[in-house]
């Protein structure tokens, strides 16, 4: 700001001094062509003088003395053609001759000195406009001259020996060196500078001094308290001892300090809440900032994820679960992934936090235990796709399961085949024995099942005492020894000392027209409706209609 105001200070001083000595150099100048107007009038008067004396001849010595008079470089008379007057007999001659009497005796010696061009501009101005002209030059030496051409006009009294004709006796020509003049100039200047350079440290000094002492030092003492608020002191406050700017400056200061004391007091309250909230969470919470690096993690993170606070921090946001492209597709997917991870079943969701302006500002992931709740799903699952009693799949899971198989099957042209049986006579055998020994039987029958088919069939009960087999890829030949297998198995084997017999049917989509896996369970319902009408104990596959 000091050096704004030395600079506008120096500008007006310099502009001021400039003013000053243009002013100067015009008032000299003006007034050096003053005198020489006046002494060329003068010079006028007293040729004149002397010609209407009769004394031709002083007045050339007249002319003469008047170059050597200091300053004087060039002092000249002319006629009208431009030559120099006084050096000839030309005008005695014509005085004489139109006075009709030798009253000027003709000189000795004759010069014609040709002085100007009759057509230059200055001497035609001199002879149109009979008023003085100045001119100013530089000679060779780069020496500055003022020529000053006055008109000597041709008045009554020398009417008597020149005639009317002519306005304009001729021009008289002084030429005089600037030299004095511009010393006179450059003193002006040199005092000016010096007025100037006086002027401007005075100026400055004071202003530095009144500047230091009202602007400089109010303004360091609210700039070390900022410093003292900025580093924590928000109990600080700046003395207020004027009135002026700088002490409505510093009472806003103070009023601006106690307005951040509160918010911050206040920031401060929100982020204890905001510290307790998170810290309380059950789930995990991790954050990071713009370059990536985590900055928070929850108690809740630190034990879902079995790492310390710095083991977080050390493997980085994409090792959370220590496989970063797990994390980094959560990202940029945006949708939650699901892992195992140290015992424990995790709901991750983790996205990129942006500013108002679209910036990035950090990571944020949330993690959820959800291992309770995955196990009562699978639970869920289970108990909807499962057989209570005998652990095959129920009903409801073997409508969905054929149906799917079955249109695999037809678009890829592959074979399924389906085994339906249930035991022989078991109401009777209920009857006889007892539901609970009935429920042995089934589980034993079921378990022969799963024993007797591949890893990838599909074993269900549906319903009662009747059971199906899904075996996709599987032609009637496969499927026919696969039932029998599971006939004499079940035959061989006892519950509680007491033997069971079961009745099969096997139908094939290889070998049948069916256009659905219902009619194939139709279709192996018929079989097994044959093989007990043939006396039970027994396969029978399912034939096209001839």
């Amino acid at each position: 700001m000091l050096l704004v105001v030395g600079i506008a200070a120096t500008l007006g001083q310099v502009a001021t001094a400039a003013f000053y000595s243009l002013y100067q150099e015009r008032t000299v100048m003006a007034q050096n062509e003053l005198a020489m107007r006046k002494l060329t009038h003068g010079v006028v008067q007293g040729l004149q003088s002397v010609m209407l004396a009769g004394s031709a001849d002083i007045a050339q010595v007249y002319a003469d003395r008047l170059k050597l008079v200091p300053e004087v470089l060039e002092f000249r008379i002319m006629r009208r053609d431009g030559t120099e007057a006084f050096r000839d007999n030309k005008t005695i001659l014509e005085v004489n001759q139109r006075r009709g009497d030798d009253i000027f005796i003709p000189r000795e010696k004759k010069d014609s000195i040709k002085v100007m061009d009759p057509i230059d501009a200055d001497f035609q101005k001199i002879l149109s406009q009979k008023a003085p002209v100045s001119i100013y030059a530089t000679d060779d030496k780069g020496n500055r001259m003022l020529t000053f051409l006055a008109p000597i006009l041709n008045i009554d009294v020398c009417y008597k020996c020149h005639g009317r004709a002519e306005p304009i006796r001729g021009v008289m020509r002084l030429t005089t060196s600037l030299a004095a003049v511009e010393r006179d100039i450059l003193t002006a200047r040199q005092q000016s500078l010096l007025v100037l350079v006086l002027s401007l440290a005075g100026t400055l000094l004071l202003t530095g001094y009144m500047f230091g002492r009202t602007v400089v030092r109010p303004i360091e003492k609210v700039t070390r308290a900022m410093t003292r608020i900025s580093n924590g002191d928000l109990d600080h406050r700046v003395a207020i001892t004027t009135h002026d700017e700088i002490g409505r400056m510093a009472m806003n200061f103070n009023r601006m300090t106690e307005e951040l004391t509160e918010t911050y007091q206040g920031l401060r309250l929100e982020q204890d809440k905001l510290t307790t909230v998170i810290e309380s969470a059950s789930e995990g919470m991790v954050v990071t900032n713009a370059a990536g690096v985590v900055v928070m993690a929850n108690t809740a993170a630190t034990r879902l994820l079995g790492k310390s606070l710095g083991k977080i921090v050390a493997d980085g946001f994409l090792s959370l679960v220590d496989n970063p492209e797990l994390i980094n597709g959560c990202i940029n997917s945006g949708n939650s992934i699901t892992v195992e991870y140290n015992d424990r079943v995790l709901r991750i969701h983790a996205l990129v936090t942006r500013g108002a302006d679209d910036q990035v500002t950090g990571s944020l992931a949330m993690i959820r235990d959800i291992t309770a709740e995955n196990r009562l799903e699978n639970d869920l699952r289970h108990l909807a796709t499962v057989d209570g009693l005998t652990g095959l799949f129920n009903r409801r899971f073997l409508d969905l399961t054929l149906d799917t198989e079955f249109h695999r099957a037809t678009r890829s042209h592959d074979a399924i085949s389906v085994i339906m049986f249930d035991v022989d006579h078991f109401k009777k055998f209920n009857d006889t024995y007892g539901h609970d020994q009935g429920d042995r039987v089934l589980q034993m029958v079921a378990r022969c099942l799963r024993e007797s088919l591949r890893s990838f069939d599909f074993p269900c009960r549906y319903g009662g005492e009747e059971f199906v087999a899904i075996m996709p890829g599987l032609k009637s030949l496969a499927a026919q020894e696969i039932a029998e297998r599971l006939r004499k198995t079940v035959e061989t084997t006892a519950v509680d000392g007491i033997h069971v017999q079961i009745s099969l049917g096997v139908a094939s989509f290889s070998e049948l027209p069916v256009g659905s896996g219902a009619s194939l369970i139709e279709a192996a319902d018929a079989a097994l409706y044959e093989a007990k009408e043939g006396g039970r104990n027994r396969v029978v596959v399912a034939k096209a209609a001839s």
